[in-house]
């Protein structure tokens, strides 16, 4: 029930934000060099390494490491960066991971495939064997305002609780926060 869910809201939302996304390309390319999409290695389900793309906020060279492990995240966004990050634009390559299955609209977020501390804490509660999500319950607590551990208590109680009306409420808690820019420091 979950993929079915997934699959036709990816396919009406790629309808809908067609041309928003076509503009929102064009303009990370005009406003510095490099491609529109930047693919990140990330950890998916059972720890399989999967490409998940995000419209580029950062300059080309930057490290490929968590945003809050940069000595200044700032001097590494590009022009129109801290406008994707904070609006979560950024995210929006990211229906086609959920149209590949790679991911769902709900889970916990796909770590970075360096971040250790995250993928071992995960693993060792059964969070990996979930499917990552563009949003998540840690997501709407905190984002990027939390600490690894408190994230993983997040994803804990996700997999625990999770149904199709939590994942409904999740997404509309993030519809909310996204609207108010809440919990996101870079």
């Amino acid at each position: 029930m979950k993929r079915l869910f997934d699959l036709v809201l990816a396919l009406f939302v790629a309808a809908v934000l067609l041309v928003p996304v076509a503009i929102i390309a064009l303009a990370v390319r005009l406003t510095s060099p490099g491609p529109a999409l930047y693919w990140s290695d990330r950890v998916g389900r059972n720890n399989r390494i999967f490409k998940m793309p995000k419209f580029r906020s950062m300059r080309i060279g930057t490290p490929a490491v968590a945003t809050h492990l940069l000595s200044d995240p700032k001097a590494y966004l590009t022009p129109i960066g801290p406008f994707l990050r904070k609006s979560s634009l950024d995210e929006l390559p990211q229906l086609w991971s959920i149209l590949m299955g790679d991911m769902s609209f709900v889970g916990p977020r796909p770590a970075l495939f360096n971040q250790t501390d995250l993928i071992e804490l995960r693993t060792g509660r059964g969070v990996h064997l979930l499917v990552p999500g563009l949003t998540g319950w840690a997501q709407v607590n905190g984002r990027d305002e939390l600490p690894i551990p408190v994230k993983v208590q997040f994803d804990v109680e996700y997999l625990q609780r999770r149904s199709l009306g939590f994942d409904i409420r999740i997404l509309w808690l993030t519809f909310v926060k996204v609207l108010r820019r809440d919990g996101v420091t870079h």
